[in-house]
């Protein structure tokens, strides 16, 4: 599970895509209080932020309608509470941007 903090525009369709599919993931467990992947570093780095995770959501959503994809599933607002910018990393931005030219993928990084 990854929520990247490499801006949208950047990303190829895989991971925008892919990460789309997880932050709907990830959302699900913190806003349910679902067990798995609770304890997940990706997890516990987006307890108290859903707004910035809601804010990243957004980010993706215009980025995938931009490029012709239609969406289909909202995030309620209402739950978007807590802090607004992320500034916890698993990965430091350099450490992601590394990593994402090793899988030699579309990225525009």
């Amino acid at each position: 599970m990854r929520i990247w903090d490499i801006s949208p525009e950047k990303m190829c369709r895989q991971h925008l895509l892919g990460e789309h599919r997880e932050l709907h993931a990830l959302w699900s467990i913190i806003t349910n209080n679902k067990k798995a992947y609770a304890h997940h570093p990706e997890t516990m780095r987006w307890r108290g932020k859903l707004k910035a995770l809601y804010l990243r959501h957004e980010a993706l959503v215009e980025e995938m309608t931009k490029r012709g994809y239609k969406h289909h599933t909202p995030l309620d607002p209402a739950l978007a509470t807590g802090k607004t910018i992320q500034d916890e990393f698993v990965d430091s931005y350099e450490e992601q941007v590394r990593l994402l030219k090793e899988r030699r993928c579309n990225c525009r990084i």
